[in-house]
């Protein structure tokens, strides 16, 4: 088979796939390069520096040992490849080691500074709980889901809620990365769809965190009176109400508060259909009848949004597998 594929295939076209065989078995690299540069400061030290710096500016910054400036320009250097970074000699200069080599922050990486940012999200995806799961891949889909349950439990033995209840670390990465996600998204909807809250005199979001997503709502629409709904463990002590926010200690399987609108941000992708149904139940327990105005307001990811982008199409395709890991998945828009 591989002699015919040699005879068949051009020399440029077998490299180009033995490429993407390699770019394949090794992508968790990147992953890993990219937590590195966050839990480093990188870009947000070269945020501070007006978005460029040079090699040697970023090793000072990140305090990188002096030996190992030539090993930080590999780790630049791989996420140049992925869209993070640029690299490029400085003008009139060479390419050497010693401060020659300039970085630059792209449109992607952009997303990891700022008020407004999502590098919370990085230590969490590729936390050693999260990533250690997939190496039981195969036993999961061998196995009876009765007596597995998710990817997660199949690898740690309870699932990855139970686990953030009891390890303060796990529990704080997790909300981090909700939160940061919640502020930056629900600014975009409300830039772009904040029509849906109009109107409203009260709104309950459902499994809210530390009530990011909410906070922006209740400053957007002062007058909407806003309570996060969560379970014990993730609201705290230390979570207490902020003006137009209060906290409410539950479970949303068994009662949410009554409210005008209900709202479901990154929650039906967690769950099979079966719990979806019961959520969806409860939701409209909680709200008034549609032409009373009770609403439930569904923010999630719709699969086939690509349109024949490839980018955005693996980005789903990863996105829906890696809620395997929860027993959750993302789902396609009905038609």
């Amino acid at each position: 088979m591989a002699l015919r594929l040699l005879a068949e295939v051009s020399p440029q076209d077998l490299l180009v796939a033995l490429a993407e065989l390699h770019s394949h078995v090794l992508g968790y690299v990147k992953s890993m390069a990219l937590k590195c540069a966050v839990d480093l400061g990188i870009p947000d030290a070269m945020h501070r520096r007006g978005g460029a710096a040079t090699l040697t500016d970023i090793a000072t910054d990140a305090a990188v040992h002096p030996a190992k400036v030539a090993d930080l320009r590999r780790l630049m250097e791989l996420l140049s490849t992925t869209g993070m970074f640029t690299v490029t000699n400085g003008e009139g200069t060479g390419a050497d080691d010693s401060g020659a080599v300039v970085c630059k922050l792209t449109t992607a990486c952009r997303f990891l500074v700022g008020s407004l940012n999502l590098s919370p999200m990085v230590p969490f995806l590729v936390s050693p709980p999260v990533v250690s799961s997939f190496f039981s891949m195969c036993d999961w889909l061998r196995s009876e889901p009765a007596v597995t349950g998710s990817l997660f439990e199949q690898a740690h033995g309870c699932s990855q809620w139970e686990m953030a209840s009891s390890d303060a670390t796990l529990n704080r990465i997790l909300n981090d990365s909700m939160v940061a996600d919640s502020k930056l998204f629900l600014e975009v909807i409300i830039l772009d769809k904040g029509r849906v809250f109009r109107g409203l005199s009260s709104l309950i979001d459902v499994g809210g965190g530390h009530g990011a997503a909410t906070q922006v709502i209740a400053t957007a629409f002062p007058r909407i009176k806003c309570t996060v709904l969560d379970l014990p463990h993730v609201i705290g002590q230390d979570v207490t109400g902020d003006g137009n926010v209060n906290f409410v200690a539950g479970n949303m399987f068994e009662s949410i508060p009554p409210a005008n609108a209900v709202l479901l941000k990154n929650i039906l992708h967690d769950w099979g259909d079966e719990d979806c149904i019961k959520i969806l139940q409860r939701c409209k327990e909680a709200i008034p009848a549609r032409n009373a105005g009770g609403k439930v307001i569904i923010i999630d990811m719709v699969i086939g949004s690509a349109q024949g982008n490839r980018k955005i199409g693996e980005m789903e395709a990863s996105q829906n597998m890696f809620m395997m890991c929860i027993n959750g998945m993302e789902r396609r828009e009905l038609r």
